[in-house]
């Protein structure tokens, strides 16, 4: 018997509206406010905006209130004050006119021409604030916002200095203006009612050969005018850019009120979206008054469907399949959030290269650009509320978070990524009461939708391997091992205090290893990640989230949490290829590297390990040293009850014999993929390149990214040194934001850059001191 979820949906959230003009005046606007502000932050608490007597700043957004070093324990805390100017000509007069905000962190209150005109509490949702009777029409007006980033009892969770990340600053996320007609589609926030405002589209497989699929989309239109308005409301969905479904009906919808209009659309011979292969429709749905057209929002439909069997296996479109995941902190170094869409899009990328097939979005709400990603490469998501190690009994704490899963899932609803909501505080107890209020919530927001939760009361209960390895029960539910390879292996009470850090395990038996730690403990910590995956997989779960992708700051402690399989640069350590080897080779991609693959996990110099590791996912896998077949070997599936698709090889060679080590790697008996590492030589020259994951620089508005400079000898070989000092020089629109020395974690220097409107014309020096050369070592990067 099948649990089928009933919410099949798939789209772009309503905040990634694309509303294009017509040639009538009165299509609706929408105006990006990134630029042109100005900032200054202070330590006070504001009652009112209480700017002080000093100069402002020049921002665009995203903004965070202060460039943090590498290792955040100091993380700013206070007020941080953003004003802009914009005009409003006397056209808009009549419309309304809606501020939305994506993400203000924390305790945000606004002012428009010196009149409140809204307060949001929470600093991961977006908030729209109706600013139609405030603007002053043929004329400039100002804005101002102030933003607490306090530790807040409310909004939780624990406070920083107990924190186990950084919650930072600003407005970190865009902030648009939309000027629309007095009759439009309503946005989800200000609606504020269960399954309602914006546009909620839902899909639906009808029959068991997956020959036909219908999408229903339920449009919410609100009537401002003083009279009945007559409309109609026209879908279109595409594939390919074609038309395959269209749909056109006229309403009328009294003066002063809102309301929900569906409409279905039927799909003959669907692309299904699956983690394999992410089809997406396009729909377009517009607003006509007339021969007008008011609006027009563009949004992305993904059809499928999620089920459970009586086993708990997870079905998607009617299959089982597991699924391998992770969890991700959003942060980047040096400016918290505030990155890019461009930057999430980026992470996305990275994480489906590297094999997985899902995110648990940890702890909180991640941006709409990741959302957008996930379900453009096929990622499954479990999306979150804010919740870590916190609770509190007052009343305002509860309704908070019930405010907050509102909001989360009309946000994100319409992702075809989305497998369940997590509104559920991670780790804390929790009143049966409180979760069954949530459940209830998850159910009026999107009947059918499944919850997901660390307490067995929910839909899908998310169970960390350490708290298995102390308390396991089969599971009477789906269930998905949430976290593992990091804490079990660290502390060796696997417990929940983590302040008291009791029972450590010795250094090099972690899985807490920076890139530079060296070949030895780089080699532990995956295996001890293959150690506890194998583990997990001889569970019932449908699947599991190795903690984490990448290396992130916490608010409690004085070094960086690094049990990433990239570094806080995105720089990949040795784990990142034994789970990019678990990877399928007969799957392919436009989007991201994929298909057959083999890693060599080793610098191969004098301390070296003569066992070599090698990952892949090929059927066989030659080693050859300085052109000499050392062996080949096929996978010893099964030998120690090893459920990977793909346990990796190793190598005995005699001794350490410097030059070349290849490998090889053959399916059937074609050569598929390769691999070399040569014993690194001296310092010769520097190589730079920018990490642009294949996605393109924005280039309208911000952006950052990863500069890498390497090391190399002679022969191209990156010399795996660490804490060597590599300078930068900028010239043009770009801006290096590490606020300390930039140093090399094995062989390589990374500096984050911030660009504007693609920098143009902007290059990067940069320079190194060799010791065995007279002049400095330079390489330089062009925009």
């Amino acid at each position: 018997m099948y649990f089928k979820l009933l919410f099949a949906i798939a789209l772009l959230c309503i905040s990634s509206v694309q509303v294009q003009a017509s040639p009538q005046a009165q299509t609706a606007i929408k105006l990006s406010f990134n630029e042109d502000w100005q900032f200054q932050k202070s330590p006070a608490h504001a009652t009112a905006f209480q700017p002080e007597a000093k100069a402002w700043e020049k921002v665009s957004l995203p903004h965070t209130p202060k460039l943090e070093p590498l290792l955040v324990n100091d993380q700013w805390q206070g007020i941080a004050l953003y004003q802009k100017q914009f005009n409003a000509p006397k056209s808009w007069q009549g419309q309304r006119l809606y501020l939305r905000f994506e993400g203000a962190m924390n305790h945000t209150k606004v002012w428009l021409n010196d009149k409140p005109v809204g307060e949001h509490l929470g600093g991961y949702l977006p908030f729209s604030i109706d600013i139609s009777a405030a603007v002053n029409y043929g004329a400039d007006n100002q804005l101002r916002v102030a933003l607490d980033n306090n530790d807040n009892p409310i909004t939780g969770p624990k406070p920083l200095h107990l924190l186990d990340f950084n919650t930072y600053g600003g407005l970190y996320r865009d902030v648009n203006l939309f000027i629309k007609a007095p009759l439009h589609i309503s946005d989800e926030m200000l609606t504020n009612l269960p399954n309602r405002g914006g546009l909620v589209i839902s899909s639906k497989i009808d029959d068991k050969a997956k020959a036909k699929a219908s999408v229903t989309v339920q449009a919410d239109i609100r009537n401002q005018g003083s009279k009945p308005a007559n409309f109609t409301l026209k879908q279109v969905l595409e594939f390919d850019g074609k038309a395959v479904a269209t749909t056109a009906q006229s309403f009328t919808l009294a003066a002063n009120s809102q309301q929900v209009f569906s409409q279905n659309l039927t799909v003959k011979q669907p692309k299904l979206w699956h983690p394999t292969h992410p089809n997406l429709y396009q729909l377009q749905t517009e607003l006509w008054q007339g021969n007008t057209l008011l609006e027009r929002s563009s949004n992305k439909v993904g059809i499928r469907e999620f089920a459970f069997n009586a086993k708990h296996e997870l079905l998607i479109n009617g299959e089982p399949y597991f699924l391998r995941g992770i969890n991700r902190h959003q942060d980047y170094p040096h400016v918290g959030y505030a990155t890019s869409k461009q930057a999430d899009y980026r992470d996305a990328i990275k994480i489906k290269e590297a094999g997985f097939d899902y995110v648990r979005l940890s702890h909180y709400p991640h941006s709409p650009a990741f959302m957008d990603a996930a379900d453009a490469v096929g990622l499954v998501l479990i999306d979150a509320v804010l919740g870590w190690q916190y609770f509190s009994p007052e009343p305002e704490f509860a309704e908070h978070v019930y405010q907050s899963c509102r909001d989360l899932l009309r946000r994100d609803r319409n992702h075809a990524s989305v497998l369940a909501w997590e509104c559920s505080l991670n780790e804390t107890p929790m009143p049966v009461a409180f979760i069954d209020n949530l459940k209830a919530i998850i159910q009026a927001e999107l009947p059918g939708a499944m919850s997901a939760g660390w307490q067995t009361q929910y839909d899908i209960y998310l169970q960390a391997r350490q708290h298995r390895m102390q308390h396991y029960q089969t599971p009477t539910q789906p269930y998905n091992v949430s976290e593992y390879g990091d804490w079990e292996y660290y502390a060796q009470n696997a417990g929940l205090n983590q302040q008291a850090w009791a029972d450590l395990k010795d250094d090099e038996r972690t899985s807490r290893q920076l890139l530079g730690a060296g070949e030895k403990r780089l080699l532990q910590q995956a295996m001890n990640l293959q150690e506890a995956h194998n583990d997990n997989l001889h569970t019932p779960a449908f699947a599991d989230g190795y903690w984490v992708m990448f290396d992130y700051n916490r608010g409690y402690a004085n070094d960086l949490e690094s049990s990433g399989i990239m570094s806080i640069y995105r720089q990949p350590k040795f784990s990142y290829y034994l789970f990019q080897s678990q990877r399928d080779p007969a799957l392919t991609s436009t989007q991201y590297n994929a298909g057959p693959m083999v890693y060599i996990a080793s610098d191969w110099q004098a301390d070296s390990s003569p066992n070599v590791r090698v990952f892949s996912n090929a059927d066989a896998v030659e080693l050859w040293l300085n052109g000499k077949l050392i062996a080949r070997q096929i996978p010893d599936n099964g030998a120690n009850t090893d459920k990977l698709p793909h346990p990796p090889f190793t190598f005995h060679l005699p001794s350490f014999e410097a030059g070349e080590l290849s490998a090889k790697a053959f399916i059937g008996n074609q050569l598929v993929a390769t691999h070399s590492v040569r014993t690194p030589q001296a310092i010769h020259a520097l190589e730079i390149s920018l990490d642009t994951a294949g996605v393109p620089i924005n280039s309208a508005g911000s952006d950052v990214l990863f500069v890498n400079v390497r090391l190399v000898d002679a022969n191209g070989t990156t010399v795996p040194v660490n804490d060597k000092v590599v300078s930068f020089e900028v010239n043009g629109a770009i801006q290096v934001l590490n606020p300390d020395a930039i140093v090399t974690e094995k062989g390589v220097a990374s500096a984050l850059v911030r660009v504007h409107n693609g920098a143009k014309g902007a290059h990067l020096k940069a320079s190194f001191a060799a010791e065995n050369t007279a002049a400095p070592l330079t390489a330089e990067l062009k925009f």
